[in-house]
């Protein structure tokens, strides 16, 4: 696309933010006559955030390793602690447990044709401060099974359900073997959960320098990407069936609380599984036979011949862990409502990390601090939120969504009672707007978005994700369809800390933070750490600010909105694109006996009633502001009314074969791990090609959108009646 042509198209798509600074453009849920007055809210919290500080604070909380359940998460949490109270915030820590197991030995050998043990050890960089730190979690993956095991060695690629259909077109069977598997494609815990059931007793991982390593850019310190000998590590329990505390599933991990045996936890890896670097696993790879790997997607970049195996590698993993329940500090921050003190709008971000952590989370977690510090200088000028605002770093996310998931089970009644919206944030760097979530919240967020400003850009953050877009576009084709599409909400699966509000409770939820500018090969490393981030990731922390921003201005939308900013039009219009996806699939798998029509109905009835639901919202904005105050309490029913509105979507019975996810519309797959899978219960029926089930779950869903459409239409009832 011609510099012109972008050029142009930028102007364009900034009038809107144009108008946004004269107080004209739409904000859902809000009176025009209202937004003028607004703006200087809104201002005070894009500007308050100080790069200065998001340095200091980061500095601060990467010194030391702090993964949970161990003093250096303790001492993160108290760190944040101390400054919620400086800045005169309600504050406090909520101690939770869950089972968290660390190495007591760890030993991968490479036993014939030739002996190689490997390294299993990240060197120490002189350039970064704190690679040679002490107190750093060896590499390892949580909730891997204890073992000692010998076996022949096979290459099963990404380790995904698809490898191994072309392992059983090559004739290799993989039971009573090890298996070598690439990081990639899919989350780290599919790989050993499909290697056991297809009968391998060991799981060796590693990041092959095709996808994280020196044949995407430069290793580390050089460049961006993982150094020969780093290793990622990560948790491997069963997310998909549960997240949270294994031994807990369903109730919040408090003293006293009873616990499964470790025998009974179903999400626990049942065969041993480690990460190795790709130093260590060059000699392994090198020492197989068998056929040369299937095509160019199964070979990687290191300097030899992909073969697949089985031998004459023979190889021993041995793995030994402690298994301890250990403690989970969560920091919570509460900003009481002054009109409706018993809604509650929460935004969370973790603080635990595998090594020091300043991407993940540490980037994420300085940015909600300082939106924190933003609300405690608003307040100074006299201004309260009408809702309660609920601020928490959730300490444990790595090993499985622990503390986020304990705290929501504990307070699961509270949450379905008063739980408005979640916001959630994780990682933050250059880059782009990204955000997935509930799509009733899809206009909400698509005019933050659009009034959020690219700290580099200059532009909307809207139209800088756009333009990057059509920059991207290879066709005039597929830059019409970007162009027609406009900004949508991606759906959300799982893998950080909005799983137990949207997946387990319906509580409305938005993951939004910035990101996707740089390539990086430090995940879950010891290299992930301030040196690093501050060189490559945000050096001058301009992206961290406008994050800070950015989700202050969701937040106080959503705290103070008359009318709390929901589109059922929004929900229906990509409940249709999930159906139309499903009956392509149908149709691709020629399954028979499956009719989809009553819930393409009911997708058609809540679209209608979501257009009439529109009508009557913005024929009572258009009252204004002062009617509207004197509404405070038919807004507050009506406003619990529309909050609840996701609660519809519930299925009570959960997913088949996974009752804690509850919610028919959005889940991770259950052999996707963090990908999503949408309509689920229907979608994956309908991959396996189980007709009953797919017919069972249809009626599931259908019978959620038409609670949905029901309570929409008495809403807009209840809009008519206030007039």
């Amino acid at each position: 696309m011609s510099t012109l042509r972008v050029a142009f198209l930028s102007f364009m798509l900034a009038v809107p933010s144009v108008l946004v600074a004269q107080g004209v453009a739409p904000v859902r849920g809000f009176p025009s006559d209202v937004l003028t007055g607004r703006a200087e809210l809104e201002r005070i919290l894009r500007e308050t955030p100080d790069t200065a500080r998001l340095r200091e604070y980061m500095l601060a909380m990467t010194e030391e390793p702090h993964h949970a359940g161990f003093p250096g998460s303790k001492k993160v949490a108290l760190y944040a602690l101390e400054k919620f109270k400086s800045w005169g915030l309600d504050a406090r820590i909520e101690e939770f447990r869950a089972l968290m197991p660390v190495p007591v030995s760890r030993r991968v050998e490479l036993l014939s044709p030739t002996n190689y043990v490997a390294a299993l050890k990240e060197p120490v960089i002189a350039e970064d401060k704190d690679s040679g730190d002490e107190n750093q979690l060896p590499t390892y993956n949580a909730y891997s099974a204890d073992g000692d095991v010998t076996g022949d060695l096979v290459f099963v690629n990404y380790g995904v359900p698809d490898d191994y259909r072309v392992l059983d077109s090559l004739g290799i069977d993989v039971k009573g073997k090890i298996v070598i598997a690439k990081y990639g494609r899919s989350w780290r815990g599919i790989k050993p959960k499909v290697a056991r059931e297809h009968g391998a007793i060991a799981t060796i991982l590693y990041s092959d320098p095709e996808d994280d390593g020196y044949y995407v850019d430069d290793v580390y310190p050089r460049g961006p990407m993982r150094p020969e000998m780093g290793v990622q590590r990560g948790s491997v329990m069963d997310m998909p069936t549960y997240p949270g505390d294994p031994l807990t599933p369903g109730r919040g991990n408090r003293e006293g609380t009873e616990m499964l045996e470790r025998s009974e936890a179903p999400t626990l890896m049942q065969i041993p599984v480690i990460p190795i670097s790709y130093g260590d696993a060059q000699p392994l790879l090198e020492a197989l036979g068998g056929p040369v790997a299937p095509g160019d997607d199964w070979k990687g970049a290191l300097p030899l011949t992909y073969h697949v195996g089985p031998g004459p590698a023979r190889v021993r993993v041995a793995l030994s862990f402690d298994w301890q329940v250990r403690p989970l500090y969560n920091v919570i921050v509460r900003i009481p409502g002054r009109v409706d003190r018993d809604q509650w709008v929460l935004h969370g971000n973790h603080h635990d990390a595998w090594v020091n952590g300043a991407n993940d989370p540490i980037s994420g977690a300085v940015a909600l601090m300082e939106t924190a510090r933003s609300f405690a200088a608003l307040l100074k000028t006299g201004w309260k939120p009408r809702r309660t605002l609920v601020l928490a770093l959730w300490d444990g996310e790595e090993w499985g969504l622990l503390g986020s998931t304990e705290w929501a089970e504990y307070h699961a009644q509270e949450l379905d009672e008063k739980a408005v919206a979640y916001f959630n944030s994780d990682t933050n760097s250059r880059g782009w707007m990204r955000a997935s979530g509930s799509h009733s919240l899809e206009t909400f967020i698509r005019q933050v978005v659009r009034d959020t400003r690219d700290p580099v850009t200059g532009m909307s953050a809207l139209d800088t994700r756009l333009n990057h877009d059509l920059e991207r576009a290879k066709t005039e084709k597929d830059s019409t369809r970007i162009r027609e599409r406009g900004f949508r909400l991606g759906a959300l699966g799982s893998g950080s800390d909005y799983t137990v509000f949207i997946d387990h409770l319906a509580v409305a939820s938005v993951d939004m933070r910035h990101g996707g500018a740089q390539n990086a090969g430090v995940y879950h490393s010891i290299y992930d750490s301030y040196d690093f981030y501050t060189r490559f990731y945000d050096p001058g922390f301009l992206y961290g600010r406008a994050q800070a921003g950015a989700m202050g201005v969701a937040l106080l939308r959503m705290l103070d909105a008359p009318v709390l900013p929901f589109s059922f039009s929004d929900a229906a219009r990509t409940y249709r694109e999930y159906l139309a996806e499903i009956d392509s699939l149908i149709a691709a798998k020629k399954l028979s006996g499956i009719d989809l029509a009553e819930l393409g109905d009911a997708v058609e009835d809540l679209a209608q009633a979501g257009k009439a639901y529109d009508e009557a919202l913005n024929a009572v904005l258009a009252k204004g502001e002062k009617w509207l105050s004197g509404k405070k309490k038919d807004l507050r029913r009506i406003n619990k009314q529309i909050y609840r509105s996701e609660r519809d979507l519930i299925t009570a019975a959960g997913l088949p074969r996974r009752e804690w996810y509850h919610h028919s519309i959005y889940a991770p797959g259950f052999y996707t791990g963090y990908g999503v899978k949408t309509m689920p219960g229907v979608r994956e029926a309908v991959e396996q090609g189980n007709v009953p089930e797919a017919l069972g779950q249809a009626k599931v869903i259908t019978e959620g959108l038409n609670r949905l459409s029901e309570r929409v239409r008495r809403i807009t009832g209840q809009f008519s009646r206030l007039q």
